[in-house]
């Protein structure tokens, strides 16, 4: 099968290499997911009993449940896209501390956001148990959704946490990882003399210093070895 060329461009571009990472692609879906349980909230969350005109939360009138959900689903909806801007311009971040600390927040919000959606389901699916059936004219359909995208977020956020654990393990600095240059002392230190390299010439610098076996003293250099004499009897 023939592909275009302008295509097989599209799929090569960066654009398109930058959201097929596993990271990105998590992101995405779970902004979707946050989008669709608070916007099925918002449209179809509140409904009038069939007996009164009062508009009441679909789970068993507990506002509370729908608030919960609404609130909890544009917040992720937001940290979502806030990261994903983040991620783009990664390449642009040249302080290590600071890309460390957005590894570490994401992090943190991720488990939390894993956290709080399993609270989320729970109490959202306890409510939706003990509503009455046929209680609402409308509007079961979008508690069903709320409650399946709430589930389906958790190993969404779950695995979100582990890619940033991930990062922030790979990016971590070296403790003591300090060169001697910046002291302004360099170590030369020189290997034995070979057959293709007999003689070992020292580095010389403004700050350098050399440590060779030619500037040790030939006292250091060769240990003199006590001489016993013997005495003639008399």
């Amino acid at each position: 099968m023939h592909i275009p060329e302008s295509l097989q461009n599209l799929a090569n571009s960066e654009a398109v290499r930058f959201l097929r990472r596993p990271k990105m692609v998590t992101r995405i879906c779970a902004g979707v997911f946050s989008l669709i349980i608070f916007s099925s909230l918002l449209t179809d969350g509140y409904q009038n009993k069939t007996d009164s005109s009062q508009l009441h939360c679909v789970f068993n009138s507990n506002g509370v449940a729908c608030s919960f959900a609404v609130a909890a689903g544009l917040l992720a909806l937001l940290s979502s896209l806030t990261f994903l801007a983040l991620d783009a311009h990664e390449g642009r971040i040249a302080s290590s501390h600071f890309k460390m600390a957005i590894q570490l927040l994401d992090f943190i919000l991720a488990v939390l956001w894993a956290g709080i959606w399993s609270l989320g389901f729970c109490f959202m699916a306890n409510e939706w148990r003990h509503s009455p059936p046929k209680h609402f004219l409308v509007g079961s359909s979008s508690a069903k959704a709320s409650i399946a995208f709430a589930f389906f977020s958790i190993p969404i956020w779950a695995f979100q946490a582990y890619l940033a654990l991930k990062d922030l393990r790979s990016d971590a600095p070296v403790p003591y990882k300090r060169s001697l240059d910046e002291g302004g002392v360099v170590l030369t230190i020189h290997s034995p003399p070979s057959a293709t390299n007999p003689i070992n010439t020292p580095t010389i610098g403004p700050n350098s210093m050399s440590y060779a076996s030619s500037a040790l003293s030939p006292y250091l250099a060769s240990a003199k070895v006590p001489r016993f004499a013997m005495m003639p009897d008399n």
